[in-house]
């Protein structure tokens, strides 16, 4: 599922690289259909962006 969604790859963290989850968020409807993708999560404001998004 990682890779069928595209959130496996390379990341950095203090000069090291690793392979790892990335962050996003997929807004997936009723039927299973995806509508929305956020690819750079905002941790301080993602709840309000999610509500935004749904409302």
């Amino acid at each position: 599922m990682l890779e069928a969604y595209g959130v496996w790859g390379k990341k950095k963290f203090m000069g090291r690289e690793y392979m790892g989850i990335t962050r996003m968020t997929y807004v997936i409807d009723e039927t299973g259909k995806v509508e929305h993708v956020i690819e750079k999560v905002k941790t301080m404001s993602h709840a309000k962006d999610i509500l935004k998004i749904i409302g």
